[in-house]
């Protein structure tokens, strides 16, 4: 056993660092895709206080369970792939220097194909049939605003969203937007996995994976450096790709609603300067639009991706001291 959890160690603790994570950040995910597909206006409290009103702690947790085993397995192959490329790198002499842009760029180019590759598996679920990402938007709004629901912050269960998917928009449905799910996964990757090594290497990670000195500017305690880095890696990433993810949302709604499409750019020019052309709202108005939601999407950033990383090294080091050979328990 012992032999394997080594052998696998870095599957191992992905899946059970993102399960942990997961279910810490779901509801502020869940008010998120909300609060984006909505076009009433509500404060975080407000929108989290109508949820619990109208469907309890249940109405957090609306299609969890599809999240929660597809996440933990994408963040597996994710973390396999970027471990994979950087390793592979290495030994090929390339980017191995204990410097910045080494680092930096050993982490980008890792993030960027395991981004690439699990923007395919991310987008799937039931045995790779169906979207997870693309059913959970559904089972936020879509459906409801388009069939000109009263009240939109209670949608149908996973189920009942996919049949509807299929029936009104066919098979193809599951996937629309997926060339802008493609662009999101792997510029956000690959600037999550840059953002998390440079951090770490700044506050005195060695080459060799161990955490070495800390530098005099930062009086904390080693253990919290996983989550440090990893909150503000996740945070900082997901503000820059916010916008795109914004931009992906309403094509998708738009489209499983049964309008006819728009160009990103086209989306993007109405997000930012309003439907009417000749009477465009000042630019400051469509960027907070553009930005609508980020403050609960960066708190669930610094709790996931804090905790992420936080389990993941503690699981690492679990396994790394366990003893050779078949575990006597």
């Amino acid at each position: 056993i012992n032999e394997q959890l080594k052998k696998n160690k870095p599957v191992v603790s992905a899946i059970t660092a993102s399960l942990v994570s997961t279910l810490a950040g779901y509801p502020l995910d869940s008010l998120k895709s909300r609060m984006q597909a909505s076009r009433k206006k509500f404060t975080v409290p407000g929108l989290a206080a109508h949820v619990f009103r109208e469907e309890g702690i249940a109405g957090f947790y609306r299609g969890f369970w599809i999240p929660l085993v597809t996440i933990s397995f994408v963040r597996a192959a994710s973390f396999t792939i970027y471990n994979g490329t950087k390793e592979g790198l290495h030994e090929r002499g390339l980017l191995t220097r204990a410097r910045l842009q080494d680092v930096a760029g050993s982490g980008a180019l890792g993030g960027a194909f395991a981004g690439a590759l699990i923007s395919f598996g991310s987008a799937l679920d039931f045995f790779s049939l169906i979207p997870s990402s693309q059913v959970r938007r559904q089972l936020e709004y879509s459906i409801a605003e388009a069939k000109g629901a009263q009240i939109d912050t209670k949608p149908p269960n996973t189920l009942q969203a996919v049949r509807d998917i299929v029936r009104t928009s066919g098979f193809s449905g599951l996937y629309t937007g997926f060339p802008l799910h493609f662009v999101r996964d792997t510029a956000g990757t690959a600037l999550y996995f840059l953002e998390y090594d440079s951090f770490r290497h700044l506050c005195g990670r060695l080459p060799s994976g161990e955490q070495g000195r800390l530098p005099l500017w930062l009086p904390i305690y080693p253990s919290l450096l996983p989550f440090l880095c990893g909150s503000l890696a996740g945070v900082s990433s997901w503000a820059i790709i916010y916008p795109l993810d914004v931009v992906k949302t309403k094509v998708q709604q738009r489209a499983l609603s049964g309008s006819s499409p728009r160009s990103l750019l086209v989306t993007l020019t109405r997000l930012v300067r309003g439907p009417n052309p000749d009477e465009p709202q000042p630019i400051h108005v469509g960027i907070g639009r553009l930005y609508r939601g980020l403050g609960v999407s960066a708190a669930r950033s610094v709790i996931t991706h804090g905790l992420l990383w936080t389990v993941l090294d503690y699981i690492s080091a679990c396994i790394d001291v366990l003893p050779q050979g078949r575990s006597e328990s």
